[in-house]
């Protein structure tokens, strides 16, 4: 498979199916597209998804996560939790993200999303990221949930999912806004932190400075 130019890549709006199918016509079956949510806040955990879709069910109008709003995010969760052939879901927290770094545990996540697959995936198509110590055919892409359609469909349920986990803590820890920012680095979560103290659910690593 040809690499594509940035300048090719800028000139997608939405993502198509032109790596599935290039790998379907070489013979791959199950295709798993692979992204995560949460590696930038200060709280919470990473969530991974690795998604096998259904090539003759396709749904119209998915796209990045980032560019699509949660309205928009919670119906297509739900059509892809309906129409995928596997999901996989894999979750690393703030404690293991504190000990192996960020990016470690970023390929943690995406890992244990692979393992949690009901169906094997034959191919990974993964977002930027490359996975050692699996033995699945594999290929990252820049900018794969911009471009790939199979990517774009996990990084919705990644993100849709991790939103969910971090909602929860608005009544565990009340006052701090995490339905509002997610665990993401506001200044209204900067000045809570700063107002009620650092939580258990945060990222030590990643608030050395507070």
């Amino acid at each position: 498979m040809e690499k594509q130019s940035n300048k090719t890549e800028k000139t997608y709006s939405e993502p198509t199916w032109e790596y599935e199918d290039v790998l379907l016509q070489r013979g791959y079956k199950s295709i798993a597209g692979i992204d995560e949510a949460g590696r930038g806040p200060l709280a919470g955990p990473v969530v991974a998804a690795a998604v096998i879709l259904d090539r003759e069910d396709e749904i119209s109008g998915i796209k990045d996560s980032k560019k699509l709003s949660e309205k928009k995010r919670d119906f297509f969760y739900n059509e892809i939790m309906n129409s995928a052939l596997s999901i996989g879901i894999g979750i690393v927290d703030e404690l293991i993200i504190d000990s192996i770094n960020i990016r470690n545990a970023t390929h943690l996540a995406m890992k244990k999303a692979v393992e949690n697959l009901s169906l094997k995936p034959d191919f990974l198509l993964i977002d930027a990221e490359t996975l050692i110590d699996i033995e699945i055919s594999q290929k990252a892409i820049i900018k794969g949930d911009s471009l790939c359609f199979s990517i774009a469909a996990a990084s919705i349920i990644a993100k849709v999912k991790r939103d969910s986990l971090i909602a929860k803590y608005d009544n565990i820890y009340p006052g701090y806004g995490f339905s509002k920012h997610k665990g993401y680095g506001t200044k209204q979560h900067f000045e809570n932190i700063r107002k009620y103290g650092i939580l258990p659910i945060h990222r030590k690593t990643f608030l050395k400075n507070i």
